[in-house]
């Protein structure tokens, strides 16, 4: 399949303009559903913004490659668009962005575009190619020059490919360096760090090997011979790859970014010498960019590992015990609601037992994202004594870091031991020693007081006033309304979470609440304020209240991005008097997501339903106001 078999030529613009880069995406989403590409547009900006969250897909060079992987493209597609002016799209180098390809990749698990798409980044790379699609005159005139490059660039690498098959056969030598480039998504900094490193290193007189780690799989893979005899290693990576495989040999660890716009610099000191010893077994080459980290990012990073993790087994497992509840009768034995009846009975074991792995994966996720493999079962076994032992959730959380370290400090002390010993570290000394220590300091050292604070918690909870209720339901209101899914309102969502299985149920209900009227706020605003938004923001007002029933709070993140010093005080504002009076109404929630759907087992769902209506108003007013009219 060659590239223009993606391309139609309704999603080519040679001379567009666009304020920012929101406004860019906008016109690459129309573009894009012009060409017949995608069946939902808001479904897939959304995915094309939260993909510009984890990193700017502005390249440098005056090139952007926004992409989406996502449910909302029909068949895969590439949309190209020139602004000659030039917008500032957050580039890697910081120059403005004129020429912009726009891909999405359908849900769907084919591979057949991450070929072709592969391709187009190799092309962005090659001299000319640029400089050639923006003096195009036409629509057909860019074809045409993507179909002149593409043959004339693979036909030579196969050509190369085959002449040099033998001598690769043959001596693994042949390789000085060898890379892995990884990104996020697999789809286009992959293959376009991968280019990079390639092209330069051809200029270097560099022999090269690359091996790409796209979303359809590992490419070109590095056989053990080629690792033993290469210099040095430049793992260019945004996602773990496997790293195990290169102990004892010099490796270079960057960003993925780094390969694309440091190819040079990458090489020069890969081919120095002057690169640390990779050590399996305690990893200890750690890349620039992270050594820069901060300490509080860091500790982000291990914990959403842990709470990424722990999700799904909180929302299926509380989902079912809700229902649980809603199928059974409470008259039967008010002592054993959930369980009564056979079917509720069945619905409350299978939650219950998904909610028992909650404290365990999330303590073994956030061991495993600081100590790697090693970790896991320390982390896993500490969370569980957590639990049988009254620390919950806060003592798994503090269980998931102390098993990290620890395993961290064991791989130092062990390290003193003869290499020969190498192979029992992690499959007796690790996991024996660790949990050893992990059991101790849990059970002595970390379940008395913290069960405790959750003791004396749970009791200021329940004694708390009607006014306190109502401030502490406002403070997480606001709290899932400020960042739409960032670390505040994942903060908020834990807390929420984490008081069901303690047994308050009115947390989850304002927490729950909260997330829901951001959305639901700005689609109620588009429809009584018609003339202060435009008719692309209104038509994406029906999706927003699609998202905002169904406790999907990132919905609200394309109105913040454009215009966040109006939208995220009135979300908030709204968000925080949703939460208030869920509190004041006493309403509870056994289920930690689900939206309006799972409003029959909310307990109050009359004056819950009346206090969600309240909050997205006022959130919907107070932005109408704060908006000013525009002309269209």
């Amino acid at each position: 399949m060659k590239i223009t078999s993606l391309i139609n030529i309704n999603s080519i613009e040679l001379n567009a303009t666009a304020s920012n880069k929101t406004d860019a995406i906008n016109k690459l989403v129309d573009l894009m559903y012009k060409g017949g590409n995608i069946n939902n547009k808001d479904e897939y900006k959304q995915a094309i913004l939260q993909r510009e969250q984890s990193s700017t897909t502005g390249i440098g060079d005056e090139i952007a490659i926004p992409h989406a992987k996502t449910s909302a493209v029909k068949e895969a597609g590439v949309a190209i668009m020139i602004v000659r002016d030039g917008v500032d799209y957050e580039s890697l180098d910081g120059l403005n962005t004129k020429l912009f390809f726009m891909i999405a990749a359908p849900d769907n698990g084919q591979d057949t575009h991450l070929q072709v798409l592969s391709k187009l980044s190799t092309l962005i790379m090659t001299p000319g190619f640029k400089d050639s699609i923006i003096s195009a005159k036409s629509a057909k005139d860019i074809i045409d020059i993507i179909n002149k490059f593409e043959e004339e660039k693979f036909k030579i690498e196969n050509t190369n490919e085959k002449d040099s098959l033998k001598e690769k056969n043959s001596s693994y030598n042949s390789y000085e360096i060898l890379c892995v480039t990884a990104c996020p998504t697999g789809i286009a900094h992959t293959f376009m760090a991968a280019e990079a490193l390639e092209n330069k290193a051809k200029e270097k007189g560099i022999k090269i090997k690359v091996e790409t780690n796209g979303s359809s799989g590992a490419k070109n893979i590095l056989t053990s011979d080629e690792i033993k005899n290469a210099k040095c290693i430049i793992v260019a990576a945004d996602k773990k790859v496997e790293m195990d495989r290169f102990n004892g040999k010099k490796v270079l660890q960057v960003k993925v970014a780094e390969g694309i716009k440091n190819p040079s610099g990458l090489l020069d000191k890969a081919m120095s010498g002057d690169v640390p010893i990779f050590n399996s077994n305690n990893n200890i080459t750690i890349d620039e960019e992270k050594e820069k980290e901060t300490i509080g990012r860091k500790i982000y990073k291990n914990l959403m590992n842990g709470v990424s993790h722990m999700l799904p087994f909180v929302i299926g497992g509380g989902i079912l015990i809700a229902l649980a509840f809603l199928f059974d009768n409470f008259e039967i034995n008010p002592a054993n609601f959930g369980s009564n009846t056979p079917f509720a009975a069945f619905l409350k074991k299978t939650g219950d037992a998904a909610f028992s792995f909650m404290l365990p994966v999330l303590a073994g996720y956030i061991a495993m994202s600081i100590g790697d493999r090693p970790a896991l079962v320390v982390g896993f076994v500490g969370g569980y004594l957590a639990n049988i032992g009254g620390s919950g959730f806060l003592g798994a959380l503090f269980a998931g870091f102390i098993a990290g370290y620890l395993i961290v400090g064991l791989k130092n002390a062990l390290n003193l031991l003869p290499q020969s010993l190498d192979g029992i570290k992690s499959i007796l000394l690790y996991p024996v020693l660790g949990l050893l220590l992990i059991s101790v300091i849990i059970t002595f050292i970390v379940n008395p007081p913290v069960a405790w604070f959750n003791l004396w918690l749970s009791d200021l909870l329940n004694n708390m006033g009607n006014s306190s209720k109502v401030l502490l339901g406002t403070v997480l209101g606001l709290m899932m309304a400020i960042d739409f899914g960032g670390p505040i309102n994942k903060a908020a969502y834990v807390f929420g979470t984490a008081q069901i299985a303690e047994g308050n149920y009115h947390i989850m209900a304002s927490v729950m609440i909260g997330g829901m009227v951001p959305p639901l706020a700005i689609a109620l605003s588009t429809f009584l304020f018609k003339n202060k938004f435009t008719k692309k923001e209104r038509e994406s007002g029906l999706s927003n209240f699609v998202m905002g029933l169904s406790f999907i709070t990132e919905g609200a993140i394309p109105f913040a991005a454009s215009d966040p010093l109006r939208v995220i005080p009135s979300c908030a504002i709204g968000a925080g008097v949703a939460g208030g009076l869920s509190m004041l109404f006493d309403c509870t929630l056994r289920a930690p997501h689900g939206g309006i759907f799972v409003f029959p087992v909310v307990g109050n769902p009359l004056m819950y339903l009346l206090s969600l209506i309240i909050g997205s108003l006022v959130g919907a007013i107070i932005l109408g106001i704060l908006k000013k009219k525009i002309t269209e």
